[in-house]
């Protein structure tokens, strides 16, 4: 049966992947201008950011090999969300997981999408602040280097580049704006 979805009409759907992370469809649609075709799109686990901020200005994030870039991705702390979990909880876990961090006050900066136009994935960005630091429990695919830097050479590694995960330049960036620092 057909469905209105925006301006388009979805004829019929196939789920093409399924895992534990990514769902990717293929639906058969009208286009917006009458004409037949397909759209694809990806649905990721949605997520969680965090950036621990010190009181001094510190902040930590990681340094990971990132599978589908093929290359190491400087980011903030980041993971899904599991089933049942608030987003508040992934991200108190994920802090711990990743960096051994534990915080005492937490910022919630909101969701942004991953990407609109294929992929649908909500993430919630945090600002972690009153840290403690313990032991980390990454999982076994998780191959961290923990990275300590001042909060502006985190922006400026934004802005030249060097930090290109989407989540996180928003993430720092947005921090900038709205923490006191």
């Amino acid at each position: 049966m057909s469905r209105q979805h925006g301006p388009w009409i979805v004829e019929a759907t196939t789920e093409k992947h399924r895992d534990p992370f990514l769902t990717v469809r293929e639906d058969r649609v009208i286009r917006p201008d009458g004409r037949p075709g397909t759209y694809a799109t990806a649905s990721v686990k949605p997520g969680v950011a965090i950036l621990p901020l010190a009181e001094d200005g510190t902040t930590y994030l990681v340094r990971q090999f990132r599978y589908a870039l093929g290359a190491e991705s400087v980011e903030a702390a980041c993971g899904g969300i599991d089933e049942g979990e608030s987003p508040a909880a992934a991200a108190r876990r994920e802090l711990r997981e990743e960096l051994g961090i534990e915080a005492a006050d937490w910022i919630d900066l909101g969701t942004i999408d991953l990407d609109t136009s294929n992929v649908v994935c909500k993430l919630t960005l945090f600002v972690a602040r009153g840290l403690t630091h313990t032991d980390t429990r990454r999982e076994a695919t998780e191959a961290i280097e923990a990275l300590e830097v001042p909060f502006d050479e985190a922006v400026r590694m934004v802005l030249a580049g060097e930090i290109t995960h989407a989540a996180s330049c928003v993430l720092i960036l947005k921090a900038g704006r709205i923490v006191a620092i």
